[in-house]
């Protein structure tokens, strides 16, 4: 049998896995031969993963957006050849990127998906001198996603984050700076702006104008300019669903294989939903086909 690395966050997403290691490596026994290893604080699935990459076929990592994150900068510091497959079995809170690999729902589910699932090859951003899966952001809404409630998302989709944004309408300041991308560049005042290769951000599932690949060696970019009222933060949410400008041009949204955004202000960012650090210039880059990572059905 080949060699799998089992490491598992049992404090995501509320100790989601607690008492349930058990049925999940079942099924990833029944294809591999199994090392386990549990997480210990933050930046130790990057460490583990990076460190022990070269003794398995394929790492399978239990937890949230976060553990997934670690995983994939451990071997984003590997050349590409030495990379091995990921699998992911989602217990967080959120969930982002699991949408994108159409795992099932239940944990059992997505380990057997997990073990014996399809390989395929996805993009990775880098920022600077990190890496991040599936989004990069900046500015007023990077934590309105996460603050919000689920049950409200599911109930009032993209209003929700339009009432939770809308407490905040008069702490919102746009950050000057200056955006170049494939072929442009763009200055003015910006309060937000993401930079994804997702359909699913902050537990909201959008429905870009055109699909999202995973694998196409380009970022789906938004820019946000400064609202002044509940009508335009509406427009401004109902934008960021669809990844389209909107009519009353507070939004830019575009496609890049790469970007560098200089401030005239140190800004905060946030990398798959974890703080990235404070910044006045960034590099991003689309690593295209960088990482192999296991899909569902």
């Amino acid at each position: 049998m080949d060699k799998l690395l089992f490491l598992y966050n049992l404090h995501a997403g509320k100790g989601m896995l607690r008492g349930k290691l058990a049925p999940i490596l079942d099924a990833l026994t029944e294809h591999w031969d199994v090392t386990v290893h549990p997480t210990r604080g933050p930046g130790a699935a990057t460490a583990t993963a990076r460190a022990r990459a070269g003794e398995f076929k394929r790492i399978v990592c239990s937890g949230g957006d976060g553990t997934l994150h670690e995983v994939v900068n451990g071997l984003m510091a590997l050349p590409e050849g030495e990379r091995p497959e990921v699998g992911y079995i989602p217990a967080g809170t959120t969930n982002d990127f699991a949408k994108n690999l159409s795992l099932p729902g239940t944990l059992n589910e997505a380990a057997a998906v997990a073990a014996a699932g399809a390989p395929r090859p996805v993009d990775i951003g880098t920022f600077n001198d990190q890496s991040f899966l599936y989004v990069a952001a900046f500015g007023a809404f990077t934590d309105v996603a996460y603050n919000t409630p689920q049950q409200a998302k599911n109930l009032l989709g993209h209003l929700a984050y339009v009432m939770e944004g809308a407490t905040r309408l008069g702490s919102i300041q746009p950050h000057p700076m200056t955006v170049e991308y494939d072929g442009g560049t763009v200055s003015d005042g910006f309060c937000y702006g993401m930079v994804s290769n997702t359909i699913s951000v902050g537990g909201f599932k959008g429905t870009p104008a055109q699909p999202v690949a995973l694998d196409d060696g380009l970022f789906e970019v938004a820019l946000v300019r400064q609202p002044q009222n509940p009508l335009q933060l509406q427009g401004i949410f109902k934008a960021l669903a669809n990844m389209a400008d909107d009519e009353g041009g507070l939004v830019t949204c575009f496609r890049t294989s790469k970007l560098r955004i200089v401030s005239q202000e140190p800004l905060d960012w946030t990398l798959d939903g974890e703080f990235g650090g404070t910044h006045r210039q960034a590099e991003i880059i689309n690593r295209k086909r960088a990482v192999t990572i296991v899909h569902g059905a």
